[in-house]
């Protein structure tokens, strides 16, 4: 009897080994693409960059031999071709240059927030993690984008005429088929949030559903809910302290149909930019990198920012 259990520990010694083995030898490996285009930024904010992010979000990883040991090796090539695809700062140039405003904003945002660098990644490279310090260097750079200072009430005033002129004739729609529609003003508003670091002021409305599954706590959120999150730009203040919007910069609009946008966690995204309300993006793309921010950001909350659901 002791005889037959020997043999069966051994077995099992065998058969780990094996497969131990076998996970070795389809281990997937990460590849470093060219540079095409490194980001451009001040030599401190650049060094913060390369030892807390460029691991996973540029083709300039470095690859620790425990990196490399399977089962480890197959979530380490997961979290480096997920953060490629979201941001990637060997292929800067790729991105708008609003985007890239966006992207480095959201960046700061997710570190402020704890959510990255990821925590399995800072257990494995203690080295990886902000220091408070570092992330005030960060807030100090973005908030000198020029994106985030522009306060035109004059070109408010002139365009008025014009962006109603635009509305009568014909709604702008996005490239994934999402029309422009004001009916959101006659909607909930269901948050108030400001960036006075960034320089923006939102306000974001819900339609009926939209509120109702709020209210009821019900995630992810039904199909038909709409949200519209209304962007101005850096806050001006008047005499008396209080605290005006600046130039209106974009109205963002959430619409969820799980089976018709599947490939972007069942929301449909659009933005329309300035005053003559442009679709944003070159490319229907545009739309995975609005995903890609709110996977980052707000995947406990069905992907949806500022939404007060507990």
């Amino acid at each position: 009897m002791k005889k037959l259990g020997l043999t069966f520990y051994k077995g099992a010694a065998i058969m780990v080994v094996v497969i131990f083995l076998g996970l070795q030898v389809s281990s997937p490996s990460i590849e470093n693409p060219p540079v095409t285009t490194e980001i451009s930024v001040p030599t401190d904010v650049k060094q913060i960059l390369e030892r807390a992010c460029y691991d996973c979000h540029s083709n300039e990883a470095k690859v620790e031999w425990f990196d490399k040991i399977a089962p480890a090796s197959f979530l380490v090539a997961h979290d480096v071709n997920e953060a490629r695809s979201r941001f990637n700062f060997s292929e800067w140039d790729k991105n708008p240059v609003g985007v890239q405003e966006l992207l480095l904003w959201e960046m700061v945002n997710a570190i402020e927030q704890e959510k990255m660098p990821l925590k399995r990644y800072q257990l494995a490279h203690p080295g990886g993690k902000v220091s408070e310090s570092e992330l005030a260097v960060l807030k100090q750079y973005v908030n000198t984008l020029p994106g985030r200072h522009k306060v035109d009430t004059a070109r408010i005033v002139a365009k008025t005429s014009s962006i109603q002129k635009v509305l009568a004739e014909k709604m702008p729609v996005s490239l994934n088929g999402i029309p422009y529609s004001a009916d959101y003003k006659n909607w909930k508003i269901i948050s108030l949030t400001d960036k006075f670091d960034g320089g923006s002021m939102r306000i974001v409305y819900g339609n009926d559903i939209m509120v109702k599954a709020i209210e009821n706590r019900q995630l992810p959120f039904p199909d038909g809910a709409r949200i519209v999150k209304v962007v101005w730009g850096k806050q001006a203040e008047d005499k008396e302290g209080n605290v005006l919007p600046g130039n209106f910069q974009n109205a963002q609009f959430m619409i969820k149909d799980s089976k018709k946008y599947s490939a972007t966690e069942g929301w449909g995204f659009a933005k329309f930019d300035g005053l003559d309300l442009k679709p944003s993006g070159k490319t229907i793309l545009f739309e995975q990198t609005c995903a890609n921010c709110h996977r980052l950001l707000a995947p406990e909350n069905d992907f949806v920012f500022n939404i007060p659901t507990k």
